[in-house]
């Protein structure tokens, strides 16, 4: 990916989470939220060789507005100055994250009968984040943040009237973005998820946009195997990054 691949791309992930406040700082997006999602709340590079010259200025926006600074930095060679320099500040990063992007096309494909899509995510798609093995707190964070996304469609799959899957796809710079992917505990293993993102996959395609991220933990082998499938290849890594 080019260096403005990566631009749109960190654009795109940051606007479709829809953080309180967003600033631009040195070559850096700056998202200022104190909600549950990481990407809403820290500040990303824009490209993946820029120096240190600009933490000090972005602690202290996160200072003005009451908040925690946190950085979310890609495991790129040409960022490890900004990463060694974190950790001379008293900084240490958490478990890693690997951004992975795939073809629209081959998406909304990988199911025959795909999900169902809606424009606005009513009470029972929320559901599905506070249902058993989720945090309550959390669950109710990320929905409020996908709620209010400046323009997203939203993924479910209903069965006996009640949800138990669901996804959100945001559209940004370029770029559509895969968020908010759940299946309540007791369904999965069936081929849900799958679902979801094939209606979510044909949501991005009825838009023209051919290009398609998410964002997985890295130890989440489940996942990961059911995004391999539908053909979405890594291409970096990144890692929080929190006194």
């Amino acid at each position: 990916m080019d260096r403005a691949d990566i631009e749109n791309l960190e654009r795109s992930t940051v606007s479709g989470v829809a953080p309180a406040k967003t600033v631009e700082i040195g070559g850096w997006l700056v998202a200022l939220d104190d909600g549950a999602i990481g990407r809403a709340k820290s500040a990303v590079p824009l490209r993946h060789d820029l120096g240190p010259s600009a933490l000090s200025e972005i602690e202290a926006a996160y200072w003005t507005e009451g908040l925690t600074p946190m950085f979310r930095v890609a495991d790129k060679p040409g960022l490890r100055a900004v990463r060694d320099a974190l950790t001379d500040r008293g900084y240490g990063f958490g478990k890693a994250t690997i951004v992975e992007v795939g073809n629209v096309d081959r998406l909304a494909a990988v199911r025959d009968t795909p999900g169902e899509l809606i424009e606005a995510p009513d009470a029972d798609w929320g559901s599905v984040f506070l249902g058993p093995g989720f945090d309550p707190e959390d669950g109710a964070g990320r929905v409020a943040a996908l709620s209010r996304s400046p323009d997203a469609m939203y993924g479910c799959v209903r069965e006996g009237g009640r949800t138990v899957a669901v996804g959100c796809v945001t559209f940004g710079h370029g770029w559509a973005g895969i968020h908010g992917m759940r299946t309540d505990a007791e369904c999965r293993g069936r081929g849900l998820a799958s679902q979801v993102l094939a209606a979510l996959g044909r949501a991005a395609q009825a838009r023209g946009i051919d290009r398609i991220f998410l964002q997985v933990e890295e130890d989440n082998r489940d996942a990961r195997s059911l995004y391999r499938k539908c053909g979405f290849t890594p291409v970096w890594p990144y890692r929080y990054w929190s006194r």
